[in-house]
């Protein structure tokens, strides 16, 4: 069922790293062997059978990742991934939008791609960003939010999850607080929409992004949603094929969202590959997922935490996601032993440089769990680090 955790062996490999990217089910290496396959044809072009079902296959795709979340298909936008879904937003809504003397609201513990892209609006248009600290136990600190945000802010940008910390965004509180002061709220769902049960329309969200390759689909694809009024509103962001309704080289017009911004042929086995990840996932079922995870949180934090030399990051209810240091070993070295070892995790800042500067820490070492994870995994996990702390003396 998950070919990626087996070695060449046949024994399993103890993989840890599910928040940089999850492995994929045979069920959606499956479909995408199959559309890619027997079954490829272009899509929203051709004439002929093949192409009008790999549309409708497509599309289908689009409806149910909408779904997902709680949206309309007339709402999702395919992306590269939550990167490209970003900086979409930036370089069109905001560019549209936001202007010197406007503001937006970070958070200490944002990935670079919720970061980088508001500091390129910044240049171009003059906006300015704040930065929302973190609680001690690595929250988003709403009430410091609170206290920051005036009818000056125009966006407020959070993630729903720490890819990091794993902490869970009050996002119902977050997204009150943006829309008291007249803020649009974009949410990076990228470690919760595999994790958590996520609607879009019951938050009020404004923007909501993800990737597919961390919900157990490809690289490649990923979302934003919006809501349709601001969607209809945006102006395009890149020109090509599929994005038009007419072209004459005096003036070209435009197609209705959300093929307004999907400029090009898209990713046709890719989506494929994100519908069978959401059946696949909505299968198992998000309550499950959750508390599945949840249980591995708690065993690890607890294993980790009863070693002095291990410093653990984060709440206690994490989701999913597990980030700790070694005493006396720089993470990079630990992964290295722990490779050996037979176990994957992260170690680096994990695209979060400012929240490492907050930690006081270089990088730390990064466990993250998916559906496929179990206890054996944690028992690989110490296992390597008491080798690593009897390398290390």
């Amino acid at each position: 069922m998950w070919p990626g955790l087996l070695n060449p062996d046949g024994s399993r490999w103890h993989y840890l790293d599910t928040a940089a990217t999850a492995q994929k089910p045979q069920v959606v290496i499956g479909a995408m062997t199959a559309a890619l396959g027997a079954n490829y044809a272009t899509v929203h072009r051709g004439v002929y059978a093949r192409s009008a079902d790999m549309t409708l296959a497509f599309e289908a795709a689009r409806r149910k990742v909408a779904g997902l979340i709680g949206g309309d298909e007339s709402e999702l936008v395919f992306t590269r991934g939550a990167t490209e879904a970003i900086n979409l937003v930036a370089q069109t809504w905001g560019a549209a939008n936001l202007k010197a003397g406007d503001r937006i609201l970070l958070s200490t513990l944002e990935h670079h791609s919720n970061i980088v892209p508001w500091q390129l609006l910044r240049d171009r248009t003059g906006v300015e960003i704040d930065v929302c600290s973190i609680t001690e136990d690595g929250l988003i600190d709403l009430d410091a939010a609170e206290r920051m945000l005036t009818p000056a802010h125009k966006l407020v940008a959070f993630a729903h999850v720490s890819n990091v910390l794993g902490s869970v965004l009050d996002a119902p509180r977050a997204v009150k607080l943006a829309h008291a002061v007249g803020a649009k709220i974009l949410l990076d769902g990228c470690q919760s929409v595999a994790r958590i049960a996520v609607d879009v329309k019951a938050l009020d969200a404004d923007f909501y992004v993800f990737s597919a390759h961390k919900l157990y689909g490809p690289t490649g694809i990923g979302a934003l949603w919006a809501k349709p009024e601001i969607l209809d509103a945006m102006p395009p962001w890149q020109g090509g094929g599929a994005m038009i309704d007419r072209v004459t080289f005096e003036k070209t017009t435009y197609a209705p969202a959300p093929q307004r911004f999907e400029a090009g042929t898209p990713a046709i086995v890719e989506a494929i590959g994100l519908g069978a990840a959401v059946d696949f996932v909505e299968g198992v079922g998000l309550g499950a997922i959750h508390a599945h995870e949840a249980a591995l949180v708690s065993k690890a934090r607890e294993a980790l935490g009863a070693m002095n030399s291990v410093r653990l990051f984060g709440p206690e209810d994490s989701a999913g996601i597990v980030s700790f240091a070694l005493e006396g070993v720089h993470p990079h070295d630990l992964g290295t032993i722990l490779d050996e070892e037979g176990v994957a995790i992260r170690a680096g800042h994990h695209c979060a440089q400012p929240l490492m500067d907050h930690l006081g820490v270089p990088a730390t070492a990064r466990a993250s769990f998916g559906i496929y994870s179990d206890e054996s995994d944690i028992a690989a996990l110490v296992r390597g680090i008491e080798r690593t702390k009897r390398i290390f003396g």
